[in-house]
């Protein structure tokens, strides 16, 4: 879990100085109109969260932790493979209410260069582009996330490349996938959002665990039918889509980091066998687990 390792380190080392929370951010690419970072933030439930603004469009994939975000379009329990939408100009807060720690790769455009990227895929889109704060966790995006994870998991130095042709594709499937509408969700109750908060952050910790409907919802608190229709409201996907997409991007990072076989990592991510791993890779990410490995040969 080297992803998340970075934010338990980042805590420990906040823990050790006795400093305040904070989100500290390491350029990974720029280009003349957009940049991406790599964004580790350890605040707490303790830390009051305080108001900022977008400097450009901003579109960030959360790869670790869990947050709440807040802009004038709404709030969000931002979670593992979703991403984080700012418009430029606009004012945010986000805060840790019920978990410490994050990390995000956040990308940033000029508001000029990221309209003519939308222009360029086909979709017109107004000065503010979202109308929402976030998308969840999604099969169309899914490849440009593993893309993301396994890029800053490896932390080529040489991947500007890479990373510029992430960020392409990234706005333009997000313009994309948005320009049917953002359909908004209605807020749940603190006590249900921090439950379902500590049982994501679970199963992004062992994935491969089993994990049945009517055992979270027991841990919840709540019936099995009351627990799927929270857990939808406020991650984007059904309990038991998140578990499959979680083992999936993590299996990703590992195929991406060569640090074991294709078989391994099938049976390490809770998949019975080989063959169903290799179709529901296959069907989230475009390409078989193999080739996916392949294409982060260094």
């Amino acid at each position: 879990m080297k992803l998340a390792a970075a934010v338990a380190e980042a805590l420990d080392e906040r823990a050790r100085l006795g400093t305040s929370g904070a989100a500290a951010g390491r350029t990974l690419a720029t280009g003349a109109r957009w940049c991406v970072e790599d964004v580790v933030c350890t605040c707490t439930p303790d830390d009051r969260p305080f108001e900022e603004q977008h400097a450009g469009v901003a579109i960030a994939i959360v790869v670790a932790g869990t947050f709440q975000y807040r802009t004038p379009s709404g709030r969000a329990l931002m979670t593992p493979g979703s991403l984080l939408l700012g418009n430029d100009g606009q004012c945010f807060h986000c805060s840790h209410e019920h978990a410490a720690g994050d990390r995000c790769v956040s990308f940033h455009f000029a508001a000029d260069y990221f309209a003519a990227l939308a222009d360029h895929a086909g979709v017109k889109r107004p000065n503010a582009p979202f109308e929402s704060p976030r998308l969840p966790l999604s099969r169309s995006l899914a490849p440009l996330i593993a893309r993301a994870r396994a890029r800053l998991g490896t932390d080529a130095p040489d991947a500007s490349d890479d990373w510029s042709q992430l960020a392409t594709d990234l706005a333009i499937g997000v313009v994309r996938l948005l320009v049917d509408g953002q359909p908004a969700s209605p807020p749940a109750l603190a006590v249900h959002e921090r439950r379902v908060t500590e049982l994501v952050r679970q199963i992004d910790e062992r994935p491969a665990d089993a994990y049945r409907l009517d055992a979270l919802a027991r841990a919840a608190d709540l019936s099995p039918f009351h627990f799927a229709r929270i857990f939808q409201r406020l991650t984007g996907c059904s309990p038991h889509q998140y578990v499959v997409r979680t083992r999936l991007q993590h299996a990703a990072d590992r195929l991406a980091a060569r640090s074991a076989k294709v078989l391994d990592v099938a049976l390490d991510s809770g998949f019975g066998d080989v063959s169903n791993f290799n179709h529901a890779f296959k069907r989230e990410f475009g390409v078989s687990p193999r080739a996916f490995g392949h294409g982060f040969r260094p």
